[in-house]
């Protein structure tokens, strides 16, 4: 079994959902984004989305917009994205982590030597949120014949036609995209919420993942008595651009996913 189905499966085992937290690698500098991607299992995030800085990142919002300025600013590279990976199994075999972000730079890198770096760096799966199905021969079948999961996003526009498609191939877990729009927009409604994961358990065995929008621990319960999984993304990154120094942006992150981990961890009790 992957790391992320011994992940899924043993928080299926004690009836609870995944807390998944979102960073952008590098931000707001290398040496202070490794120590919060170091600090974030213990304080209670159950999956690790590790984000690849992009000029260009068109699916996020100004938050993670921002993030990935701060990285690129500071150095940050794909290169460097992998050598935090590394850095983080040095002390962490456990915890699934995946990367998030878009083609371009793992193009510019070279798909081989990115899935070939990746898988032995400790890379679990990887979240393309540019790239469709009908490009599964560009990565995600050469990432899943290597052993790294390949996750798919589904939105609320993705309709019961178009989702076997969006699915096929898909593994890890499914992402559910709750709001039409960019990361950090508002957030849906629990009826939405609740039907969508109804239509999705339809199509997919795969645990069912719920993002965008979700920013406090009451309302990461309220997803997480009907989803396989909460993810955190934007609330986070805010944690980052707010602070004052490198130490109170390490204690604003992990001070927040441990209150996150809180509310999904006593959601179903």
């Amino acid at each position: 079994m992957s790391r992320l189905q011994q992940r899924f499966s043993a928080l299926k085992q004690a009836n609870r959902a995944a807390l998944v937290t979102f960073v952008t690698g590098g931000d707001p500098d290398y040496a202070t984004s490794l120590a919060i991607l170091k600090g974030l299992p213990e304080a209670g995030a159950d999956v690790i989305e590790l984000g690849m800085p992009f000029t260009d990142p068109m699916a996020d919002g100004p938050a993670i917009q921002l993030a990935n300025i701060r990285a690129l600013n500071n150095k940050q590279t794909l290169a460097k994205t992998l050598q935090m990976v590394r850095e983080f199994r040095e002390g962490n075999t456990d915890t699934p982590l995946v990367l998030m972000g878009y083609f371009n730079p793992i193009h510019h890198y070279g798909v081989d030597k990115f899935i070939s770096e990746a898988k032995a760096a400790g890379v679990d799966g990887l979240i393309v949120v540019d790239l469709p199905p009908e490009h599964n021969d560009d990565l995600c079948a050469p990432a899943q014949a290597a052993g790294i999961d390949f996750i798919r996003l589904t939105t609320p526009t993705t309709d019961d036609k178009r989702l076997p498609t969006v699915l096929n191939g898909s593994s890890g877990f499914v992402y559910y995209v709750s709001v039409a729009g960019v990361t950090g927009a508002g957030a849906a409604t629990l009826e939405h919420v609740e039907e969508a994961h109804a239509r999705l358990r339809r199509h997919t065995d795969l645990p069912v993942c719920i993002g965008f929008g979700i920013r406090t621990p009451e309302h990461a319960a309220q997803i997480a008595k009907r989803a396989e999984g909460v993810v955190v993304g934007s609330a986070l990154v805010d944690q980052i651009a707010n602070a004052e120094s490198p130490t109170q942006a390490i204690d604003g992150v992990l001070g927040l996913c441990q209150q996150l981990a809180e509310g999904v961890r006593n959601a179903r009790l």
